[in-house]
């Protein structure tokens, strides 16, 4: 009986020359999108002068520090920045996922009669939109949110997409009859929730709060339009005021020639660029493996209803 298993399970010549096509086809596609981050490495730690004369290569001639160099000397202000980054994406993230679920929860509930109306709602803010400057006006005038973390958090603690997946996969992928055994046997909702739902939704909880996670770590047009203290802007607006900083001492002048030499033979502009990118998406580039099968599973179990 075994052996007639095992023989079932044989691949045919044909199936074994489309898994190997199949199989040099993904290579071939991860090195080409890999390559340009290894690219983005390698020209980070190459010399100024060989990437204006040699442009950018894998290969470069000479090496050099002086890009990252430029990037680091900002030392206490960049740790400062990533502590704002890391407390807003985690803070952020799990504010995010909380309320998100209990409101992807309540929509996913049969019994409950306000799930319709709030369903509509949910999807208002996704068809019309206010525009950037009322939103402003509203967090600055209305919340008092200027120069606050909070207004780097809430803008984008809500996605109804997000809050779409959560419900589908409640709505799909976790029985209802459980919820009603659990309402049988006394549980009020905040028990169902909390100790029925949200664990069997940890794989789609993981999947949206890797999305969420990487907006707020990516996000700097929030600090931009309402951070106003050195001590609060995030990772991303201060790099870009490192680029800022940069292009103002190459399109400048009248700075002095002590600040230059400083800089060194050449200001870094390109290597520093680099650089910038690997301090920025670095830290998401060693999660991202962590969360892959959670992302994967959480988006797409639950999509198709069984």
């Amino acid at each position: 009986m075994a052996m007639k298993i095992r023989d079932k399970r044989r691949l045919t010549p044909n199936q074994v020359i489309g898994q190997t096509i199949l199989t040099i086809i993904l290579v071939l596609f991860t090195v080409f999108c890999f390559a340009p981050v290894v690219l983005t490495f390698i020209s980070a730690f190459t010399d100024e002068i060989t990437l204006v004369q040699n442009g950018f290569s894998f290969w470069p001639a000479k090496w050099s520090m002086d890009g990252m160099n430029s990037v680091l000397r900002y030392g206490n202000k960049l740790i400062t920045s990533y502590g704002v980054t890391l407390f807003v994406t985690i803070f952020g993230t799990f504010l995010g996922l909380l309320v998100m679920s209990m409101y992807a929860y309540s929509i996913s509930r049969r019994d409950f009669k306000l799930s319709k109306f709030l369903s509509v709602f949910l999807l208002i803010p996704m068809l019309f939109n206010g525009g950037q400057l009322s939103g402003y006006m509203v967090f600055t005038n209305y919340y008092g949110l200027k120069d606050s973390l909070f207004a780097l958090i809430l803008p984008l603690c809500i996605s109804t997409m997000n809050v779409i997946i959560l419900r589908t996969y409640i709505a799909n992928s976790i029985p209802y009859e459980l919820m009603e055994a659990a309402k049988i046997d006394g549980a009020g909702d905040y028990r169902t929730f909390f100790q029925i739902t949200l664990p069997l939704l940890k794989p789609s909880l993981a999947a949206v709060g890797f999305m969420m996670a990487t907006a707020y770590w990516n996000d700097w047009q929030n600090a931009f339009l309402y951070i106003t203290s050195e001590d609060k802007l995030p990772l991303q607006m201060l790099l870009v005021k490192i680029q800022k900083s940069i292009e103002f001492l190459l399109n400048n002048a009248n700075v002095p020639a002590s600040v230059r030499a400083s800089m060194g033979d050449a200001i870094p502009q390109y290597s520093s660029t680099m650089a910038t990118v690997i301090v920025v998406t670095g830290p998401i580039m060693i999660v991202y493996p962590f969360f892959q099968k959670y992302f994967i599973k959480g988006l797409t179990v639950g999509s198709v209803k069984g």
